[in-house]
């Protein structure tokens, strides 16, 4: 068994009480690390926290506040500590057409799914570099690699912050911490269910029939787990990782079919 040498370690999981993130949640609680776990949802974020406990025996601080504000961040921080891992993630926003858009739609996506998680590695960065430890994964989506029309908001926001991870990874590498960015393809989650159920809609047919169209269209022939995606995670959270510095992670299935 490969030991991910990070038992001990305190990890800071925001959108922590459901699917990809609990996902990451419950494989670091798995490797022996210590949760600080985030969500708005206090009564969700509770029952998270639940079955993480029954499940790992994992030491878990519950955080419940809205991060994409400043009164929220703050609160978490402080909370946390002084952190050695931090993941990333926000839901996405709404599915639409772009012309139905205005400006605070698009300054409300950014805010969530670019600017959020730009604050939150500034107020943990320090520290890791004085530890000379520290791993960030962002998780981002499939769709900054092969665009989705009706994601559009999540498209622009999310593509800004990989830009920005791409610029300040390399700054802080050789301190051995490291920022990675995981894009999720088709997962059996609250998202995809949602995203489904509106395109069938629209096609005028069944969710359970579009849902076995997707995974006919997926060389897997099915959507992820969460549990896998999570394991994902903590490879990249290990010190196993840490030449692993500003790379976009695709976990699709295949779905995206590219040589590079």
């Amino acid at each position: 068994m490969i030991d991910f040498g990070i038992s001990g370690r305190k990890a800071l999981i925001c959108g922590g009480s459901s699917g990809l993130g609990y996902g990451c949640a419950e494989a670091l609680a798995k490797c022996g690390v210590k949760l600080i776990l985030n969500s708005r949802n206090e009564e969700r974020l509770q029952k998270a926290c639940n079955s993480l406990r029954q499940k790992t025996g994992a030491e878990i601080i519950l955080a419940a506040a809205d991060i994409t504000t400043d009164k929220g961040r703050k609160l978490v921080i402080e909370k946390a500590g002084d952190v050695d891992i931090l993941v990333n993630n926000a839901g996405g926003p709404p599915i639409g057409h772009f012309k139905n858009w205005d400006r605070e739609d698009w300054i409300r996506a950014i805010n969530e799914n670019m600017l959020t998680s730009i604050e939150m590695i500034k107020a943990v960065i320090d520290s890791m570099v004085s530890k000379k430890f520290g791993r960030i994964v962002n998780i981002t989506s499939g769709s900054v690699k092969s665009p989705i029309p009706e994601l559009g908001l999540s498209n622009g926001a999310r593509s800004g912050l990989t830009g920005f991870v791409a610029g300040i990874a390399r700054e802080y590498a050789q301190y051995n911490v490291t920022i990675n960015n995981l894009l999720p393809g088709q997962f059996n989650t609250a998202r995809i269910e949602a995203l489904i159920e509106k395109r069938a809609k629209e096609n005028g047919i069944t969710s359970q029939e579009l849902r076995a169209k997707l995974e006919e269209e997926n060389p897997s022939k099915r959507f992820g787990e969460i549990g896998e995606f999570g394991v994902a995670c903590a490879w990249i959270c290990s010190t196993h990782s840490s030449y692993l510095v500003g790379q976009n992670i695709l976990i699709d299935g295949g779905r995206f079919n590219s040589t590079f």
